[in-house]
């Protein structure tokens, strides 16, 4: 299967860098895109984002070749409801959500019959809108696809071609096994830092403002990742409260052992854990996914 006309549902940061990435490295394939929100139309529209925006979803999806729904998974359905009439039965559908499981069983409902391959390209900043999206979005990021049993192997291959050409690197995985790592690798840190951020928060009255005023470096950033979409991690976090819950609990032990080992005065424990986390963070930068650079790249 050749995909020559892409149709972008949802234009904010994820779907506006797809439009652009595909006019700088795939200037062979037509774009078109809608969302819902006129002001993001225009803004998407003075942007250039795709080749058409269009009024409705329906005329953006219908000659589609691939339909990507760049919205957040808890209105994932309501987006697939919506194109259901006019889905050219050979298109592909598919989407950028952080969880799987729950985003494979809503399009199934709404798109029954239809090509359905869910994916999530782990990529992202703590930007949104139509503003915030750039072409290099995806170079040498993971692009995960969780295509359910039985879909047609050239349409997955189209897919994963699609993404490859945007510059990513594509892994094929069940939808649960992703809910669980993407859990552990991106769902629980952002609800650390908005934990962490919204006690600071509550603490800022108490401090005289100072806990904004002398903010450390490992605070700014958490802030920077507790700036994220409010609307999309909502329902990252509610369609995919099992696999949250798992590694929270998880995290809590380990947090519990953590104070244990402060209170008892166990320097030996907390070298131990220091020095395993540093690996991690070498093995990270190893796998090129993310910069090497002091201080995370900053300029000064």
């Amino acid at each position: 299967m050749s995909i020559e006309k892409v149709a972008i549902i949802g234009l904010g940061l994820l779907g506006g860098s797809i439009g652009l990435a595909v006019k700088a490295r795939a200037p062979d394939i037509a774009i078109t895109g809608y969302d819902a929100d006129p002001a993001v139309r225009a803004k998407a529209t003075a942007r250039g984002l795709t080749d058409t925006v269009f009024e409705s979803a329906a005329d953006a999806v219908r000659h589609a070749d691939l339909v990507i729904l760049c919205v957040p998974v808890g209105a994932m359905r309501e987006a697939a409801a919506g194109i259901a009439d006019v889905l050219p039965p050979h298109a592909i559908v598919s989407d950028v959500g952080s969880s799987k499981q729950s985003v494979a069983d809503d399009l199934a409902a709404s798109l029954p019959g239809a090509i359905v391959i869910p994916a999530h390209p782990v990529a992202g900043t703590e930007q949104s809108g139509p503003e915030a999206g750039f072409a290099t979005l995806f170079v040498n990021r993971w692009c995960i696809l969780t295509p359910s049993a039985g879909v047609d192997e050239a349409s997955v291959e189209a897919l994963a071609e699609f993404w490859r050409k945007l510059g990513a690197r594509i892994e094929i995985m069940d939808p649960q096994h992703h809910d669980l790592v993407l859990a552990v690798t991106s769902h629980i840190p952002h609800l650390i830092a908005y934990t962490i951020v919204g006690t600071a928060s509550d603490l800022e009255e108490v401090t005289q403002g100072e806990v904004i005023k002398y903010s450390a470096g490992g605070f700014r950033d958490f802030t920077r990742i507790a700036a994220s979409d409010p609307t999309m991690w909502r329902d990252v976090f509610l369609h995919n409260k099992v696999a949250v819950l798992e590694m929270l609990g998880r995290f809590t032990e380990d947090l519990t052992a953590l104070q244990r080992a402060i209170r008892s005065g166990d320097g030996d424990a907390l070298h131990e854990l220091f020095s395993r986390t540093r690996a991690i963070r070498r093995g990270i930068i190893q796998e090129g996914q993310d910069d090497p650079s002091p201080d995370f790249g900053r300029g000064h």
